[in-house]
């Protein structure tokens, strides 16, 4: 009996995916364990295993294919014997439609747009839309019938409906303004789309670069973050210079085992530490509740073309710092290849972002949701201070800003984190008792 391959989903987050190379061709035999094809996600390139025996019958979707759903039909497999030509395949899914934006009128933009979307539900089609706007849309009584798709294949998504919601209740009686003038266009941001911002440019020479998944994915969550976080922000100076000596000293001695180790290690460290030293700030937002790890898993921001990946350092309270530099050595290196699976780059409770190595002094980063909290690192570098004396001297100072989720972290519970982190930090040595 022929069986359907289907898209499989290699993160949980995962919707869809881009089939970047099939790896087996129409006709050949496979056993379980075999590779079929290289699956592209939002982050990682990763090889997809067959789970069954038999024969490639049909490759339903081409290599290069982006924006295949998960769960979508991609192949069939028949057993042995059997011919393709007595198996009933599945319907084709809908074509994009690729739109000739520097030619194409707005009304012509318009009804492309209209015939790429599924049609309505009465008519025995399916209307292509993200959960989340499905639910919005009954939450306000919307047809999705009636909305025009901005995501992936015209797939109807939660930025749809709202802007739907907001052009209804605009339209209502007690919420009717004037409108503006010929004379005085006014462009509100949220409803600008693609053909009017190009519309601006016109006249000036430029490219477009597409957006690839990562990006796409790097777009949306910060999007999310800034927009549904409670953001607020906490700063310190920390002095470093007995880090830096206590740092000097190990490294003299790991010289002949070829190892050494970065501010950033123990900066990952002290994190993890602090977390242990104030756990009720150990924790996540999930929505209607909020969970409390036992252990310290600390994501780190690594940045890659096209995008960043944040690794994530599992139980690193437990870890030495040798451990932890190893480690981190060997995601980074990995992430910056495209090579982490999604159990190494998914989950933790805290993150950190270090720009310092660019000479930023301080920035302040965005929350990774769920997580409550995340630390962004400037560099360090020496500057004039009022020693303990109250004799000005010249000291090793780095800049740290908390970003917290007032949700989850009050402000006292975070100020006590963040002096955790600094404790540990200016007095290196306590770290490894």
């Amino acid at each position: 009996m022929a069986v359907e391959i289907l898209m499989p989903a290699l993160s949980p987050t995962m919707e869809e995916g881009t089939l970047a190379k099939w790896l087996v061709s129409e006709g050949a035999s496979i056993t379980s364990g075999d590779l079929l094809a290289e699956i592209e996600t939002d982050k990682a390139t990763m090889e997809f295993e067959a789970v069954d025996d038999g024969v490639i019958g049909k490759i339903l979707i081409a290599e290069g294919t982006e924006a295949v759903k998960v769960n979508s039909v991609i192949a069939i497999l028949l057993e042995e014997g059997e011919k393709i030509e007595n198996v009933n395949l599945p319907t084709e899914p809908p074509k994009s439609v690729i739109l000739e934006t520097n030619n194409t009128k707005q009304n012509d933009v318009t009804n492309l747009r209209t015939e790429s979307l599924a049609k309505p539900l009465n008519s025995g089609t399916r209307i292509f839309s993200s959960p989340l706007a499905r639910r919005l849309a009954t939450e306000n009584k919307l047809d999705l019938s009636k909305i025009t798709g901005s995501g992936p294949h015209g797939r109807i998504i939660k930025q749809d409906v709202e802007k739907a919601t907001a052009s209804i209740r605009a339209e209502s009686p007690n919420n009717r303004i004037s409108k503006p003038s010929a004379q005085t266009p006014k462009i509100q941001s949220n409803d600008v789309n693609t053909e009017q911002i190009l519309k601006i440019y016109q006249d000036r020479d430029f490219g477009e670069i597409s957006l690839d998944g990562m990006r796409k994915t790097v777009a949306s969550r910060l999007t999310e973050a800034k927009q549904t976080i409670p953001h607020f922000y906490l700063r310190r100076d920390i002095k470093l210079d007995a880090l830096l000596k206590f740092r000097e000293e190990i490294n003299q001695q790991l010289a002949s085992k070829s190892k050494k180790l970065s501010v950033n290690d123990f900066v990952i460290k002290a994190c993890a530490l602090a977390l242990q030293q104030v756990p009720a700030a150990n924790a996540v937002w999930a929505h209607d509740r909020i969970i409390k790890f036992k252990a310290s898993d600390i994501a780190v921001a690594v940045a890659v073309e096209g995008g960043l990946f944040t690794p994530v350092i599992k139980d690193a309270h437990q870890k030495s710092l040798s451990e932890i530099s190893i480690e981190m050595k060997d995601l980074a290196k990995r992430a910056r290849e495209r090579k982490l699976s999604p159990h190494e780059y998914v989950g933790g409770s805290f993150s950190i972002s270090n720009l310092g190595m660019f000479g930023i002094d301080n920035f302040d980063a965005v929350i990774n949701p769920p997580q409550a909290a995340i630390l962004a690192v400037g560099a360090g570098s020496k500057k004039p201070i009022v020693g303990e004396d109250g004799e000005l001297t010249i000291a090793s100072m780095m800049s740290i800003t908390l970003s917290v989720d007032h949700r989850v972290i009050d402000g006292a519970l975070g100020a006590q984190v963040l002096a955790a982190i600094t404790d540990n930090i200016e007095s290196p040595l306590t770290m490894l008792v």
